[in-house]
């Protein structure tokens, strides 16, 4: 056997209207230590891919009731990944047919009668190049998550608030829907950091992120590490009522964790201050303004006492504590 541990896991479908032509097709690959699957039509060729997912496709150009170049283009709607290659058996070597199959999504082609070293070199290739280009693109989506992630929380970072914050800012603008925003700030966590020393600071501010991030169940909402000590929170689709249950289940939540702070002048605990604003966005409304009411109303509850949250509403300019 001359296939590699790599290819052996590889299934091939095989796609003829000729029996003949699929058992020969069928010995050879096999011979090469590919698992093999096999479709006599175009319509046989769609239901295999969709249950088989094979890592490669040998099509064969001419087939009555839904030719090869059909079926090719079927395959493309289906395979949203575009991983599979679609190698075209073809009779023909002319110009126009050549030209057709790379246009409906073929990868590479080779002609009857087959030329198996020709056959085999092509076959490994397609099957190489598809599963490099999914680890290419596992690890451009994991650095694009890195990117994205607060290294020592592992909740969003002030590079994903930012931009999440206009996507959704933008979005509820077109749909007159009210936009709330939370800013949190751990209390007095210099003295916690000067207390118990910088590591029992970072697991401090890690157990808060995810005490926070569990309290915030919707999809569509997301937490954040705004600052230092600081983290954000953004609810598209959400009143002063919503926000104010929200804010209100985060102080309670951080309390709960009973994390000791001994050096605390408002607790024998770690506490957090919170300040929010909500605001449906119109065309004359200004995002940094809403991101500054927010510490407005951060400002206003650490000046207050601290271990509290909040609100500040933009029209008109009042605040009021809750």
């Amino acid at each position: 056997m001359t296939a590699t541990a790599q290819e052996s896991q590889s299934l091939v479908l095989i796609v003829d209207d000729e029996p003949f032509i699929r058992m020969i097709l069928r010995h050879f690959l096999e011979r090469e230590g590919y698992k093999i699957a096999e479709a006599q039509n175009g319509r046989e060729a769609l239901t295999a891919f969709k249950e088989l997912h094979p890592d490669i496709i040998l099509l064969d150009a001419i087939m009555p009731d839904m030719d090869g170049f059909e079926c090719c283009t079927n395959l493309e709607l289906l395979d949203c990944s575009k991983h599979t290659p679609v190698l075209m058996i073809t009779g023909l070597e002319d110009q126009e047919s050549v030209d057709r199959a790379f246009a409906v999504g073929a990868m590479d082609y080779v002609t009857k009668p087959i030329h198996w070293p020709v056959l085999r070199q092509r076959v490994k290739r397609l099957i190489e190049q598809s599963q490099l280009q999914q680890k290419l693109e596992t690890v451009n989506l994991e650095l694009q998550r890195l990117a994205t992630i607060d290294g020592l929380t592992q909740i969003a970072n002030r590079r994903r608030f930012e931009e999440y914050l206009n996507q959704e800012w933008q979005r509820l603008k077109r749909d007159k829907r009210p936009l709330s925003l939370i800013l949190c700030d751990v209390d007095f966590f210099k003295l916690y950091n000067d207390t118990y020393g910088h590591r029992v600071g970072d697991r401090c501010l890690q157990e808060i992120a995810k005490a926070i991030k569990d309290i915030i169940k919707r999809p569509g909402d997301l937490v954040a590490r705004y600052g230092g000590e600081e983290f954000a929170v953004i609810l598209p689709n959400t009143d002063t009522e919503g926000a104010t249950h929200v804010a209100k289940k985060i102080c309670h939540t951080v309390r709960k964790l009973a994390i000791p702070h001994e050096n605390s002048e408002v607790s024998p605990y770690v506490t957090i201050s919170a300040g929010f604003t909500t605001e449906i966005p119109q065309s004359d409304s200004d995002l940094e303004e809403m991101i500054a009411a927010a510490d407005r109303a951060l400002y206003q509850a650490k000046a207050a006492g601290r271990d509290r949250f909040v609100q500040d509403i933009l029209l008109p300019k009042s605040k009021n504590e809750w």
